[in-house]
């Protein structure tokens, strides 16, 4: 719990005095989704959007993952990846394939982003990819099965969908309670650091969880 408060103190303190005086502003730190999303049923549930080669997803990883890891019962986390290009959705087969065999986990996915932005990895095909994640642990027989498995490529195409309702056009994104998107590229000032457009934008999502909860 210390934890958590400490981050929304920061939070706090990092945000722009419009923010912080007169609160999130519809159509300026956040928009309404014209589109519902599904959800489930008493849950707040907050997606964020992001693909492993974007720089700005990589700095805002670290602060995301201590606030997710601090949410109350009532919420809960997950991400989808998305992208266009061909790489990237070979980078989104990789992720469902983790998941598949039950390996992702907070310290596997900063590896990843570790690997492309610090280590500077190319990882464009399947090779390339099941060396990476052997790298970091991955048993690669599984991985390559999971990879090319139909499982795999129907959570591929729901996370397109879901990516094209809440209009996740820029990343990192972050939709709450399927009825908001936020992220830190949102009202954000002149000036500021990375850092403080990441913790403005948890900033809002703290304020969207809570309107959730008001709206029911």
């Amino acid at each position: 719990m210390k934890r958590r408060g400490a981050l929304a103190l920061t939070a706090a303190a990092l945000a722009p005095a419009a923010l912080a005086q007169g609160g999130p502003v519809e159509g300026r730190h956040y928009v309404r989704l014209g589109q519902p999303l599904p959800g489930t049923p008493g849950k707040i549930e907050v997606i964020e959007f992001f693909f492993y080669r974007c720089p700005h997803c990589f700095g805002f990883d670290p602060l995301l993952e201590a606030w997710a890891h601090q949410l109350p019962p009532d919420v809960s986390f997950r991400r989808v990846p998305v992208g266009a290009q061909a790489v990237l959705k070979l980078h989104q087969r990789m992720f469902y394939a983790l998941e598949a065999i039950g390996v992702m986990s907070p310290t596997l996915h900063s590896g990843i982003f570790n690997a492309f932005h610090r280590q500077r990895v190319e990882a464009n095909d399947e090779a390339s990819i099941a060396a990476l994640v052997g790298r970091l642990g991955v048993d690669t027989g599984k991985f390559r099965q999971a990879f090319s498995s139909f499982g795999v490529q129907g959570k591929l195409a729901q996370g397109q969908k879901l990516a094209e309702l809440a209009g996740a056009d820029t990343v990192p994104a972050l939709v709450v309670g399927g009825r908001w998107r936020t992220g830190p590229g949102m009202g954000s000032s002149p000036g500021q650091s990375e850092a403080a457009h990441g913790q403005q934008a948890l900033a809002v999502a703290d304020f969207l969880i809570k309107l959730s909860r008001e709206k029911g």
